[in-house]
């Protein structure tokens, strides 16, 4: 059941950034921006947490999910650090995620050649 609840809540959240594309006239990188914010909204209402709890890597893998890890470092370290909480928590709970992405993507351009369009 765990599966088909990551793929339903992965799914619909593809679904709707997939009809954002289509029927709006939202540029990708606009709605990529929308998805990240509102995760970081929803999370701070503490409404993101339940949709984790039942949709598992369905909810954390998209970009909503990266902006709910936003908002979850912030609020982890606000409550340690006080105000400077607030400029670095979120950094510091996505820099692992942040590191593996620089890394393959520096391995595969060493390993991939790159090819002019046309």
């Amino acid at each position: 059941m765990e599966y088909l609840n990551a793929f339903l809540c992965g799914g619909i959240l593809c679904l709707i950034g997939q009809l954002l594309i289509d029927k709006t006239k939202l540029t990708p990188a606009r709605i990529l921006v929308c998805y990240v914010t509102a995760g970081v909204i929803l999370s701070g209402l503490g409404v993101y947490q339940y949709l984790v709890d039942w949709g598992g890597c369905g909810a954390t893998v998209p970009l909503t999910g990266f902006g709910h890890l936003l908002a979850k470092g912030v609020r982890k370290a606000v409550g340690e650090s006080g105000l400077l909480g607030a400029l670095t928590g979120g950094v510091t709970a996505a820099a692992g995620g942040i590191t593996a992405a620089i890394f393959f993507g520096f391995l595969v351009a060493l390993v991939c050649k790159p090819k002019p369009k046309g």
